[in-house]
């Protein structure tokens, strides 16, 4: 990317010991689209072994909707690629606790935490800890693995000072009744505003409009690094230029170098965010360092309803509670976590994805079709030769996670491995005791590991304990079998089914399942 090489003896990181050469995994064919040369390339790490990856977490105010899951899923799937693939990943995802205003292109309105804790009449960090106790357990329900940091913006007031200092010394920054904002116009001239959403400084003015209390700025589209907290403003810290709060684009600027270097690998985000958020974050850290920072930025697409984007701001927005409990009017049914997650995987993280019933209900269906497959696995008996091709299969797997994290083409290979699980289950295809492990191990590091899909009781019981329960119970009824006690055996099932395990008799055996609703 000759955007962003880097003149000798710039490069710095806060990783402090490279591997002096990368594990055979990783060197593999994985491709990215960044969104900043509009192209896909092909990943390679800034130091050999290690991948920093900063990501745009919420602004806790309220509880994560469906459209919150979108990107935490997004990167949660290119976290564990990342892992799987040998890389020690730096992953940090930040929390907004302050600065994020209600108008964000203009920055007007309140801070929106400070706004609900006035409706909510608490402490503005008591409404943090709340929404920002709701949004984990979403994200462990949703199976995401936790970031190795989390920084929280409110705590990171210092950093974002220093480089407000910093910026103002090289001449990027001015300060003016107490406020201090970034002036666009001379960083665009040295270095050139608008890269990341293809906008043009000089076509972006001409059609602006001065907006009543902005009249301070020297231009429309400065931007605050720091602002003068009116006397209602509680949420306001000591500084230098007056008592205020640091600008929303500021914090991620500040927090993503402190731990991951002047220089990393991966910026991640909803497409929403590339305009005006992240491409003020490359002025602001360009302008600071001489360079830019970030090597590939990758952003999700949105989710939809009605063909509108669901948020907040809009109103459309469903809850991942609500989802779960299905008590919402657009909702015809609860929808598990894990159907949430099958339902973002179906669809390439770039394009977009509409909400509707029925396409939550086919990917609880296509789920639940996945799932039984994989629990045949174990039931599966071997031949001294194979009628599949699992190596084909494998390495179609491989291509479509490596293209981009191809999730839906992913998901359509498994499901020719789920039909090959069953052709081998009727006895109909064959397969060595070798492709059969080779089939096993595909499935749970594509489907646990990577997709990071898991398996859902029904009910509040382990699925271990369910499972040892019912096979204890069907050896008591094949026994009664054996004995020709046609009584308890019918009696058996006849129970089993009441309580939702639906139990099927097979020539060589028996076979059992959960019923679903």
């Amino acid at each position: 990317n000759s955007l962003l090489k880097l003149r000798k003896g710039r490069k710095k990181s806060r990783w402090k010991i490279a591997l002096p050469k990368q594990q055979n995994m990783m060197d593999s064919s994985f491709y990215l689209y960044n969104s900043l040369t509009r192209t896909t390339e092909l990943f390679t790490p800034l130091v050999p072994g290690k991948a920093g990856m900063y990501v745009c977490g919420p602004t806790v105010y309220s509880n994560a909707h469906l459209g919150h899951a979108r990107p935490a899923i997004t990167f949660d799937l290119l976290y564990r690629y990342l892992l799987h693939l040998g890389y020690q990943v730096r992953y940090v995802r930040n929390i907004t606790d302050v600065g994020h205003l209600e108008d964000e292109a203009e920055e007007t309105g309140e801070d929106k935490i400070a706004k609900k804790a006035r409706l909510e009449q608490l402490e503005p960090m008591e409404v943090v800890q709340k929404y920002m106790n709701t949004f984990h357990r979403n994200m462990a329900d949703l199976n995401t693995l936790p970031p190795g940091i989390e920084p929280r913006a409110s705590g990171h007031i210092i950093e974002q000072q220093v480089m407000i200092r910093r910026l103002m010394e090289k001449g990027y920054a001015y300060g003016i009744n107490g406020s201090v904002y970034f002036d666009v116009v001379k960083y665009d001239r040295d270095f050139r505003y608008g890269i990341l959403s293809g906008r043009n400084l000089e076509e972006m003015m001409s059609n602006s409009r001065q907006l009543e209390g902005q009249q301070e700025k020297r231009n429309p589209y400065d931007f605050a690094l720091w602002k003068k907290a009116a006397p209602e403003h509680i949420m306001r810290w000591p500084s230098e230029w007056s008592e205020g709060f640091p600008g929303w684009h500021l914090e991620c600027s500040a927090m993503s170098t402190k731990y991951l270097g002047e220089v990393f690998d991966i910026h991640g985000g909803g497409m929403d965010l590339q305009f005006p958020h992240h491409e003020c974050e490359i002025a602001q850290s360009t302008a600071v360092l001489g360079h830019p920072t970030v090597r590939y930025w990758v952003h999700n697409n949105m989710i939809t309803i009605n063909g509108q984007k669901m948020a907040r701001s809009l109103g459309n927005f469903i809850t991942l509670d609500e989802l779960f409990s299905g008590n919402h009017p657009l909702l015809t049914q609860a929808y598990s976590p894990m159907t949430i997650r099958f339902f973002i995987l179906q669809a390439h993280y770039r394009s977009t994805l509409d909400f509707s019933n029925e396409a939550l209900q086919a990917a609880g269906k296509g789920l639940e079709k996945l799932m039984k497959a994989v629990a045949l696995l174990d039931k599966l008996k071997t031949s001294g030769s194979s009628s599949a091709d699992i190596s084909a299969l494998e390495q179609k797997c491989s291509e479509a996670i490596n293209d981009d994290l191809n999730s839906p083409v992913l998901i359509a290979q498994l499901f020719d491995g789920v039909r090959i699980i069953n052709s081998v289950y009727d006895g109909s295809v064959t397969l060595t005791a070798e492709d059969l492990e080779k089939l096993r191990k595909l499935f749970y590091t594509y489907v646990f590991d990577i997709l990071g899909l898991k398996n859902e009781s029904s009910g509040t019981a382990q699925p271990e304990l369910i499972s040892g329960l019912v096979e204890l119970a069907m050896q008591i009824r094949t026994n009664a079998r054996n004995n020709k006690d046609w009584g308890t055996s019918d009696f058996i099932r006849n129970e089993l089914a009441r309580i939702g395990i639906v139990v099927k008799d097979r020539k060589d055996g028996f076979e059992w399942e959960i019923k679903r609703d």
